[in-house]
């Protein structure tokens, strides 16, 4: 692809990516066989970063093929058309995505524990203490637990639809959070709203601060780029704590842990 770059104008060369280039038919049974397939991610994911450590490969591998989407779901959806041969994500979205397709499933092999966190302006103490306060109080109480199993698991699903006290008072302004509403059950759409885990949390979170909450949905490479701008309060969108985030922004308290998966065909 990189002597096509030299070659082929920016438009030619969209064109080929979007068209998915050439069917694959790679047989992925674990996270060996990654060696030489073609990989769809959620681009500047974790999963992104672990399927570009197969790009270049140090063990004289073939390397892999990476093709990155705006959403989780249009990485799904190649794989089903036969255009990748699987797709690297967070185990939470590669649990919905399975359940609605059943000529998908997930394999056994699993990337290193991540944890998620708020992302919070560097430098902006106070935001991200009264984050973790009230990140504290949520876990204590149970809450935060009861928003997690609303949306995941067979017997929990459902069970906790979280709803704000009718009495809070909201004289602390408005915290606007980004969001990329396209990795269920973290952030969806439902019905022109944005809903999920990180929604839900964020809602129990304004309402310790007293404060409205305001979401904006984009791109998840643009999140951690508003934040640092000041163009949004806080990012939660699944977000994994690592080494190169942290240099950009800073992180509250842990709310959820997650791990990378891979989804593939039947």
């Amino acid at each position: 692809m990189k002597k096509f770059s030299a070659i082929l104008s920016s438009a030619v060369l969209s064109a080929v990516m979007l068209s998915g280039c050439a069917r694959t038919n790679k047989t992925i049974n674990s996270a060996e066989d990654l060696a030489g397939a073609t990989i769809a991610v959620q681009m500047e994911t974790t999963g992104d970063a672990y399927a570009s450590a197969l790009e270049e490969p140090e063990d004289g591998k073939e390397p892999a093929r990476i093709e990155r989407f705006d959403a989780g779901a249009d990485a799904v959806n190649a794989l089903k058309q036969g255009k990748v041969d699987c797709v690297i994500i967070d185990d939470g979205p590669a649990q919905v995505y399975v359940q609605n397709n059943s000529d998908l499933k997930i394999l056994p092999d699993a990337f290193a524990d991540e944890e998620y966190a708020i992302a919070v302006k560097k430098g902006n103490t106070e935001l991200t203490e009264k984050l973790n306060a009230a990140l504290e109080e949520l876990e204590s109480d149970g809450t935060l637990q009861k928003i997690v199993d609303n949306y995941t698991g067979d017997e929990t699903k459902g069970s906790f639809v979280y709803t704000s006290p009718a009495d809070i008072k909201r004289e602390n302004g408005t915290l606007v959070m980004a969001t990329n509403a396209q990795f269920p059950p973290y952030e969806m759409v439902e019905n022109g709203n944005i809903v999920g885990i990180d929604a839900d949390m964020m809602r129990a979170v304004c309402d310790k601060l007293g404060m409205e909450l305001e979401i904006e949905d984009m791109k998840f490479d643009e999140i951690i780029t508003a934040v640092k701008q000041g163009k949004v309060d806080v990012g939660v969108a699944a977000m994994t704590v690592d080494e190169s985030r942290l240099k950009e922004v800073d992180f509250t308290r842990t709310y959820a842990k997650g791990k990378q998966v891979i989804i593939v065909k039947k």
